[in-house]
């Protein structure tokens, strides 16, 4: 018998212990802008983002489950309000990356958006992840819409275009935008990177059908995608410490780095192929 999903969080919900989380998860970052309405609000490594709209706000990731009150600190310290998020967003269904969704739904009343791949995982907690499943991870969230490839999510005057990139998760998500700063225009992207989680297995007994697939579908797409500005799930993945420091003046090149985002893809996807032949041997 399957039990609802109230009575499922209550009787396998773990804590997962501190020393099993990196301590730049947790550690405190001020909040910053990345260009236009972009900001990030995360923490030390962990990527949360913000768009701001005048008719409220798009978040992206949240995060540990007890990274509210750092997101919040964040958002505000910015001049903005985690009440006015309107719509919740995720790159991809990991515990450390939307594990804080369900409070800050409750919070600011949002709808939370999740692609046909992720959406089963949100609303289990994860349970159902072909990796990582067999327990809950995270407070399971009902997923309000369903999100589609190259649809454009509306807000105010922002356009925020889906790009799916399937493979670290089967519903592995990044996004598009343009902005424009000083008469200039940048081409945005939010990049969830083909990364390979210890374990996960591509051709043989592939942890889900088609996974091999996925990733080499995900690298195809992104190296196709104009990136003047870049920013992914994690700040070490994107260099962010190297770009920016606390206190730093506001500058539109900050993070400007489209060579940057090509030699990542290029990485991870050499990562991909050598990681394939090592388990086809």
């Amino acid at each position: 018998m399957r039990l609802p999903l109230a009575a499922l969080w209550l009787t396998l919900a773990i804590s997962v212990p501190l020393a099993a989380q990196p301590a730049d998860w947790t550690r405190p970052f001020p909040g910053h802008r990345v260009i236009g309405n972009l900001y990030s609000v995360g923490t030390y490594d962990l990527g949360v983002f913000l768009i701001t709209s005048s008719e409220g706000h798009i978040l992206i990731n949240t995060g540990l489950e007890d990274s509210t009150p750092l997101i919040r600190k964040n958002i505000e310290s910015l001049g903005f309000r985690l009440e006015d998020v309107k719509t919740l967003l995720t790159m991809q269904a990991h515990w450390d990356h939307a594990a804080a969704l369900a409070e800050i739904k409750q919070i600011s009343g949002a709808e939370i958006l999740a692609t046909a791949g992720d959406a089963p995982m949100l609303e289990d907690g994860g349970f159902s992840d072909p990796h990582f499943g067999g327990k809950v991870w995270f407070k399971p969230v009902k997923v309000d819409r369903i999100l589609k490839d190259g649809e454009v999510i509306e807000l105010g005057e922002t356009r925020l275009t889906v790009v799916e990139t399937p493979g670290h998760t089967s519903g592995s998500v990044s996004y598009t935008m343009k902005v424009r700063e000083a008469g200039r225009g940048y081409d945005v992207v939010i990049a969830n990177m083909g990364s390979i989680n210890p374990g996960l297995r591509l051709a043989v007994n592939p942890t889900y059908p088609g996974i091999s697939e996925d990733f080499a579908k995900t690298f195809r797409i992104q190296n196709t995608l104009s990136a003047d500005v870049w920013v992914a799930g994690h700040a070490s993945q994107y260099g962010l410490h190297e770009k920016y420091k606390p206190g730093q003046a506001y500058n539109p090149t900050t993070f400007v780095d489209p060579e940057g985002y090509r030699a990542a893809v290029e990485r991870h996807e050499k990562l991909y192929l050598e990681y394939l032949a090592t388990e086809r041997r």
